[in-house]
């Protein structure tokens, strides 16, 4: 990719490097920018990046994560990304702090799954048939 990226996601986080690290791992994400505040992970062969910013210190505070993290599911937006193995996917996010759920649904030439990154944040994961 040359240039800025078109498409992207912020997420925001408490914890910025635990975050960051959960989702560098799972998805095979490269860092292309980090500062005290932010990552900046691309996604693999794609024109997308997911720009992870840290929580205010004092917002922060307010904030209790849990482990495994309550789920938060009460939110307008839930994005997905595409990992070459479901299974594979769902025992390295158990070792990153994070769960992908066994339960999945089918479309048309993908089987997906919901997943939870280690602050609680849904997201689904698909797997090419």
């Amino acid at each position: 990719m040359s240039g800025p990226a078109r498409n992207g996601l912020f997420l925001y986080a408490k914890d910025l490097e635990r975050l960051a690290g959960f989702y560098q791992s799972l998805l095979a994400m490269r860092r292309v920018h980090a500062t005290a505040e932010l990552v900046v992970l691309q996604v693999p062969d794609s024109d997308m990046q997911l720009v992870i910013h840290a929580i205010p210190v004092s917002i922060a505070a307010t904030i209790t994560i849990t482990t495994p993290p309550a789920r938060r599911e009460d939110t307008a937006l839930k994005f997905f990304l595409t990992v070459p193995s479901l299974p594979a996917s769902r025992r390295l996010a158990a070792t990153l702090g994070g769960e992908v759920y066994t339960e999945q649904w089918q479309g048309p030439g993908f089987v997906v799954s919901n997943a939870c990154d280690p602050e609680g944040n849904i997201f689904q994961l698909r797997e090419s048939l």
